[in-house]
């Protein structure tokens, strides 16, 4: 049985010191997916933001800067309350947001005690996803099998056989 542990909470994008919008969030941890953290953003479109990075960054960015490159997490302290700040970026722009820590950090334990550190190899149904993997999607057996005797040029033998 796979575990999800999620919470709904407002996050603000960053667009002056001295303004922000508040930006819907959703953080998302699945123990089938046990190494990253999903967060997704609802802003007011059809489609809604979602960001996949390593459960790790967050852990270490609610104490001290960590990541580098797309995804970057601090903590600081804003008008007297701490808030984690978060700067992502992609091909598309940048943003600058920020939560408060206490519901990150509360939600980050709960992941925490759903799939300690170090157990996380434990979670992943390798045999699952390899199976899902390499199995044919419905009517390609045949294209397969076709393509296989295509490389083999019509040989009863593989190559180098």
């Amino acid at each position: 049985m796979h575990t999800v542990v999620e919470r709904e909470l407002e996050m603000h994008l960053v667009l002056s010191p001295e303004r922000s919008v508040a930006v819907p969030a959703r953080l998302a941890y699945r123990s089938a997916d046990p190494f990253a953290v999903h967060i997704t953003f609802h802003i007011g479109s059809d489609c809604p933001v979602n960001w996949t990075f390593a459960r790790e960054l967050l852990v270490e960015g609610v104490f001290r800067p960590s990541g580098h490159g797309d995804v970057r997490i601090w903590p600081t302290k804003t008008d007297g309350r701490s808030v984690i700040c978060m700067a992502l970026s992609s091909p598309d722009g940048t943003a600058l947001l920020e939560a408060s820590s206490h519901p990150v950090a509360a939600w980050l334990e709960r992941t925490l005690r759903a799939v300690p550190p170090g157990t996380e190899l434990d979670h992943l149904s390798m045999d699952e996803r390899l199976d899902e993997l390499l199995a044919p999607a419905a009517g390609e057996g045949a294209r397969d099998e076709r393509r296989t005797r295509e490389t083999w040029h019509g040989s009863d033998e593989p190559p180098d056989a």
